[in-house]
Parts: structure tokens; C-alpha cells; sequence
């Protein structure tokens, strides 16, 4: 803001007078013009939601109905007495003579098939027995095998709703209906004391129990999601984004289905752009509608035209500034000769006379500044007769040593500026940067606590991320009780780097490292484990050997020279049965387990 102020202070007057008149104009026009483009978007959301709402409640409607249709015909056939009769005798073997069979077909069936016809949004209501020397009498009666060939006869439930299948009851079906799914009701027909007697299948096409399924666009669709979470789409609406969209949004509404089953309706965003979901449980089939509008074009449309209308306004803008900047000049034209004789003066100029100084407050100015500059003639002449001395003083002598406060203090300084520039990556890295330095200079102890190893590798591991486009995660399971222990300053961190360096940076991608503190006894073990390349057998071996000292440790990746430095430290301070513990598997891991005494049991240093 003190900027801003600063800013402004130093611009010319008629450039002010401009930006106000400019700001007293435009901004009621800008918060107008925000509010009518929101309004425009949402009242398109709105009236977009509102007719989702009203097509979800109208396809629920259609499905109810549909349903009750479907549960009447089943209700219907389970009792007919004629055919319950005709079945009890067809699982009891009870033989039926020709003319019976034609009284049945032609009294029961024929009534049981008109009932059918009647009710056009059924498909077909077939009943299955399990006889096989029964006279099948279509469309109502089929002998069980044939039952085998539906898709969901090979279904672990037999029983229930099925959903979008081909009939396959006869080879010449799939050819005049494949464009056209099915579903159907399948319920056993069973007697008081005499079990099953046939398999009742109540079907309608999926068109029709859900039109719209089956009547979408590419920007408006709709699918049903049984309770199996199992999709069913129009065909040209079956993608894999639309599925997983779809799983996406049963997921989030599945735990708000209301009593009341009123659908759900709310706007998104996806990876396409953005979108009204609508959500619409239908209990009575176990599942649910889904409803997506695309209204990215729409909203599209909306930025489009508010784009437009910034441009205009800024053309617009750039003519008013014009014409308001000359009408001011023209009202401050006397200000500025006065500003002109002003600034002559400043040159050293003091002949100079305004001229025509008028009446008004900007004439008395002139007046008074013109009596102002005699006076400042006769003092000038007075004071050429004096000559000023002018002392240099001495510059100190800066300081040749750089000492780690000043590092600190400059440190704190770039930060404040990273962080006034909302820098804040900068200024975070930074931090780290000065708590890395602030630990690695400050000797005064040889040992330090396991916590405040553990702070420095946190920070180091900050900066360490700046450097690669993947990221390292560091997971820390320490007891209290090991994070005030002592250990060597600089024991931990030369372990994760070397982790890094040979064990993660090669793999290029997210990984993590792993310390975990275990007390064991009197002593206890801190592990550090990271999810690298690993290292075979032979390598393990190899690296015990430098880190003890069989084998000279330089030159080359992993040559061990940290971790040699580490161990020789450890047991300097604690003795020769602490130290440091390999086990890797290549391609998996490796964990360099650091075992050190617990406090009050440190042996003694050798």
C-alpha cells in the first residue's frame, strides 16, 4: 500500500485528476458488469439444474411405473390357477391327453398371452419348467433347457432384476433384436409342499424401463448404475471416462440418499471441464439413475462474450483517458506555465517573470512566486560572497572475515525479500538453508541428540527436493525416549545422503526413506531405510569391507567413505561393539541399522 501511495504521490496532477475521474467511472461499470456475467452463469446453471431435476424425477416416475407393472404381470401369472394346475401336474408326471392340451392352450394360454399383448411396454412373460417331454406352447411355455441359453442363467443369483442382455432364446432373436437390450424380473414359482414348479421371467426392453438412458446426447446423458455398480449407457455415451465419471459421482452419493428419494443435483469440475451431476436413487430396482450435463460451452460462451466485453471496455478506456486527460490539461493550463517558470528557476534561471498572473487563486500563486524570486536574487547575491567548506569524512574499513552471524543476517534478509515477493519456495528453502548452516557451524558440542539430527536431515531433505522434479518422503518412527539420546553430530545425515546419491538418485521417481528408533536393552538401534536400487550381495560385502578398513574406500559411486566416517566415529565415542549394521536386497531396499548405547550405559571411550 505505501508503494501504491508513493506512486501515485509522484504522478503528474492532470494524470491524477484522470485516474480519478477514470476510477469514479469504471468501477461501478466493472462491479456491474461482474455481477450481470455471474448472474448470467448462474441463472444458466440454474435453469440447467432445474431441468435435470426434472428429468431425473420424470425417468424415476417412468422406472416406478415400470416396475409396478412388472411386479403386477409377475403377481398376475403366479395366480393363475390354470397354470399353477397345469404345472403341479407337469412335475407330478400326471400325463395330459391332446385334447386337454389344446382346452389349456387355447383357454389359459391364449388368456395369459392377451394379457401380455395388452400391455405394451412388456416384452415377454415365459415360464420355465423343468419337464422334458412338455409340449412347449409359445410365447408363455418353455421347456427349462431352453432357459440355459439367457445370459443370465449362467448368473450366480437365478433370482431378481437382470439388466442389459440379448435374448437368446432362439439363434434368430439376436439378429432381429441385438440393437435392443433387455431386462426382466426372474421369480420362482413354487407351492405349498411342493417346491419349485417353474421359473417365472417377466422381461421389458431397457429403452422402455429407462428412456432416458436411451435418448442422450453427447453433451447430456444418462445412464443406470445397478447395485452391483454395474453401468448401463446408450452405446455411443460407453466410454471409460464416462464410467469412471460415473463411479466417481455414485461414490460421492450413495451416503446421501434420502428417504424421501428426491434426486441430487449438483455442478462439477472433471478433466473435460465443467458439469451438472444428477444423482436419482431408484430403491424399488436397487440402483440409480445418473445424469451428466456437459455445460462447458455453454460457461464457454458466457467467458467468451465477458472476454469481449473487457476488450471493448478497455478500447472504450483508453479513448476516455485520452479525452479526460485533455479536458484537465486544458483546466490546468495556467498551473502549468506557473510549473514551467518553477522548474526554470530550479535550473538556476532567476529572470524569470510570469506573466498575466490574473485574478484567481492560481493568479495569486503566480504573484506571490514572482515576489519570491526578487528575494531569492538579492540572497543569492549575498550569500556568492561566502565560500562553503566541504569535509570528507573517512570510510570505515570494512570487515575482512565474514562471520556466521552476518551469513545469517543476509540469509534473513533474502528470505524477507522472497517473502515480500510471495516467494515463498524461496523463502522456505532459504529457512532450511539457514537452519542447515546455523547447525553445521555451530561446534560448542561434540554430540548431539538424536531430535536435532533428526531436524537437520528434515531440512536437508528440503533442499535436497528443490533439486530433482521427483520427491523424497521421509517417514519418522522414533520413541521419545531415543530422540533425546546422544549421538556424534553428523552420524545420521551422511547415511541419507548416501542413500540418496547411490540408493534413490538413479531410480528418478517418488520414493521414501524410513528411520525408525528400537531400544533394545541397553542400547538401542536406529534404522534407516530407503526404498533405492539396493545392492547385491557381493556389494554388501564389498562395502563392509571399506567401512572397516579392509578395503580402501575412494573413487567411484558408492565408495563408502561417509558411511566409513560414520562408523569410525561411533566407535571412538561408544566403543568397538557399536557401529553400523548392513542389509539390502537389490532392486528393493537398503537399511543401515546404527546401533549406539542407551544414556547413563555408554561404554567407555577409547
Amino acid at each position: 500500500m505505501a508503494g501504491i501511495k508513493k506512486w501515485f504521490q509522484g504522478l503528474k496532477l492532470n494524470v491524477k485528476f484522470t485516474i480519478i475521474c477514470l476510477v469514479c467511472v469504471m468501477l461501478p461499470i466493472i462491479g456491474l458488469s461482474a455481477w450481470l456475467f455471474r448472474s448470467m452463469e448462474d441463472n444458466m446453471i440454474n435453469e440447467k439444474a432445474n431441468a435435470m431435476l426434472y428429468k431425473l424425477s420424470k425417468g424415476y416416475d417412468q422406472a416406478v411405473k415400470n416396475v409396478d407393472s412388472i411386479n403386477m404381470s409377475t403377481q398376475f401369472f403366479l395366480s393363475d390357477q390354470g397354470l399353477k394346475s397345469f404345472l403341479l401336474a407337469q412335475k407330478g408326471g400326471k400325463p395330459y391327453t391332446a385334447e386337454e392340451l389344446m382346452e389349456f392352450y387355447n383357454s389359459d394360454i391364449a388368456s395369459l398371452e392377451r394379457m401380455v399383448n395388452n400391455n405394451t411396454s412388456l416384452y415377454q412373460i415365459r415360464v420355465y419348467v423343468d419337464s422334458g417331454d412338455m409340449q412347449e406352447m409359445m410365447p408363455i411355455l418353455y421347456r427349462l433347457e431352453r432357459m440355459e441359453k439367457q445370459p443370465w442363467a449362467q448368473t450366480e443369483s437365478l433370482y431378481g432384476w437382470k439388466y442389459g442382455y440379448e435374448d437368446k432364446l432362439f439363434s434368430t432373436y439376436g439378429q432381429l433384436y441385438r440393437d435392443r437390450r433387455i431386462l426382466s424380473l426372474v421369480t420362482s414359482m413354487e407351492t405349498y409342499g411342493q417346491g419349485e414348479i417353474g421359473i417365472l421371467e417377466v422381461a421389458m426392453y431397457m429403452d422402455t424401463m429407462f428412456p432416458l438412458v436411451y435418448d442422450s446426447a453427447q453433451e447430456e446423458w444418462t445412464c443406470f448404475v445397478d447395485g452391483e455398480g454395474v453401468c448401463y449407457f446408450a452405446e455411443e455415451n460407453d466410454t471409460p471416462e464416462n464410467r469412471l465419471l460415473v463411479e466417481k459421482i455414485v461414490r460421492e452419493n450413495s451416503a446421501k440418499e434420502n428417504s424421501g428419494g428426491d434426486p441430487i443435483v449438483y455442478t462439477s469440475e472433471s478433466e473435460d471441464g465443467r458439469i451438472i451431476a444428477g444423482y436419482q436413487q431408484i430403491r424399488e430396482l436397487g440402483g440409480a439413475l445418473v445424469s451428466i450435463n456437459d455445460i462447458s460451452d455453454e460457461v464457454g460462451r458466457i467467458y467468451t462474450h465477458r472476454t469481449w466485453f473487457i476488450i471493448s471496455g478497455l478500447v472504450v478506456l483508453g479513448l476516455l483517458t485520452l479525452a479526460v486527460n485533455g479536458v484537465i490539461k486544458g483546466m490546468l493550463g495556467h498551473f502549468y506555465n506557473i510549473l514551467h517558470a518553477i522548474r526554470e528557476v530550479q535550473k538556476g534561471d532567476l529572470d524569470v517573470v510570469i506573466e498575466n498572473c490574473g485574478t484567481d487563486e492560481m493568479g495569486e500563486l503566480g504573484s506571490q512566486i514572482n515576489k519570491m524570486l526578487v528575494n531569492i536574487k538579492q540572497l543569492t547575491d549575498d550569500n556568492l560572497k561566502h565560500e562553503l567548506l566541504v569535509k570528507n569524512t573517512e570510510i570505515r574499513a570494512l570487515q575482512n572475515q565474514i562471520n556466521a552471524h552476518f551469513i545469517y543476517n543476509v540469509l534473513e534478509s533474502v528470505k524477507m525479500m522472497a517473502e515480500i515477493d510471495e516467494k515463498y519456495d524461496i523463502s522456505d528453502a532459504i529457512t532450511a538453508l539457514g537452519k542447515l548452516l546455523r547447525y553445521s557451524m555451530k561446534w560448542t558440542s561434540g554430540n548431539v541428540t538424536v531430535e536435532e539430527e533428526l531436524e537437520y536431515i528434515r531440512n536437508y531433505l528440503k533442499l535436497i527436493n528443490l533439486r530433482f522434479d521427483y520427491e523424497i518422503y521421509l517417514s519418522v518412527k522414533i520413541p521419545e525416549v531415543i530422540r533425546k539420546q546422544e549421538i556424534p553430530k553428523m552420524s545420521l545425515q551422511p547415511i541419507v545422503e548416501n542413500a540418496i546419491y547411490h540408493g534413490i538418485e538413479q531410480m528418478a521417481e517418488d520414493t521414501n526413506i524410513y528411520i525408525k528408533g528400537v531400544v533394545d536393552g541397553e542400547d538401542c538401534v536406529i534404522e534407516i531405510t530407503d526404498a533405492g536400487k539396493g545392492m547385491s550381495k557381493e556389494e554388501v560385502k564389498n562395502l563392509y569391507k571399506k567401512i572397516n578398513g579392509e578395503m580402501e574406500a575412494s573413487g567411484g559411486s558408492g565408495n563408502g567413505i561417509g558411511l566409513k566416517n560414520v562408523q569410525d566415529r561411533i566407535k571412538m565415542n561408544f566403543g568397538e561393539e557399536y557401529g553400523i549394521e548392513i542389509a539390502s536386497k537389490l532392486g528393493c531396499f537398503t537399511k543401515i541399522m546404527v546401533k549406539i548405547p542407551m544414556a547413563g550405559n555408554e561404554r567407555p571411550r577409547i
